[in-house]
């Protein structure tokens, strides 16, 4: 399948800024399952920086904008030919040993909640692989897809808690489960192919990966009740949400920030 892709981040400010600082994760991973046709990430009237690739294996660039300005605009466009792969990361490089995974961060931090159904019926799994689907089963009947009621800062507890969250919310609630059965799991960013038949999820979307030993990395898709296909795009990952951001960076001045986000994912002609 080519995935097609138009993505675009404004930030607008209600005061002249001095300048921006941003570190820009938005490029495909490199893996069996992607191969880039054409991609450009670019920033109006921005000046590229360096790039590198992390110990994770994901593509970083920096970007710079001299003030005064009042928005900041951030543009993706591509197109990638994906493969299904059951979800395994196959032929991805990366440093960052699997138990680097394992630490809780303040989004993935257990509570009661998250233990019981972590230590429920996902840990009798017939192995590392079944316990894994498992899990992602417990948490997509725990948090019902419900986009609004959560935010950017909800922790894995307090959506469990609540009962219903975005995709970010279910991945934090899978990797928080995962780690407590000592199984590394981190947080994926990357986008989503829009589909007809009324499945939810948002076209910028995340998910979840175990690490599953004799496997390797496997996502997990808890927000739609499936392993990543060719119908998903990946980008970077970290161990949570903020770890994995797209887009980090600062802005330099006494203006308050808007955001605004569009983003168009279809099908390319093959």
């Amino acid at each position: 399948m080519i995935l097609s892709v138009f993505h675009e981040t404004r930030y607008s400010y209600d005061a002249p800024m001095r300048g921006a600082v941003q570190s820009l994760r938005l490029f495909p991973s490199r893996f069996d399952g992607q191969q880039v046709i054409e991609w450009e990430v670019s920033v109006d009237n921005g000046v590229r920086g360096g790039r590198f690739r992390d110990g994770a294996g994901d593509q970083v660039e920096g970007w710079s904008v001299r003030g005064p300005l009042s928005e900041v605009v951030v543009r993706v466009s591509g197109r990638v030919a994906t493969e299904d792969l059951a979800g395994v990361l196959r032929g991805h490089r990366e440093q960052i040993l699997p138990a680097a995974y394992l630490r809780p961060t303040l989004p993935t931090h257990p509570d009661p909640g998250l233990r019981e159904l972590a230590n429920g019926e996902a840990a009798g799994g017939a192995d590392a692989l079944d316990r894994a689907h498992r899990l992602a089963e417990a948490v997509a009947e725990a948090i019902a897809y419900r986009p609004g009621v959560t935010h950017a800062h909800t922790t894995a507890a307090e959506a469990l808690a609540l009962g219903e969250g975005v995709c970010q919310d279910h991945a934090h609630a899978l990797i928080a489960c995962a780690r407590l059965l000592d199984m590394p799991a981190r947080y994926v960013s990357g986008y989503l192919l829009a589909t007809e038949d009324g499945t939810p999820h948002e076209a910028a979307h995340a998910w979840a990966e175990i690490h599953v030993q004799g496997l390797g990395w496997v996502g997990f898709d808890a927000a739609n009740g499936c392993c990543p296909d060719a119908r998903y795009l990946r980008l970077g990952s970290g161990a949570d949400a903020r770890d994995a951001a797209p887009i980090r960076g600062v802005a330099l001045g006494p203006g308050s920030e808007r955001l605004d986000v569009t983003v168009a994912v279809e099908q390319a002609q093959q």
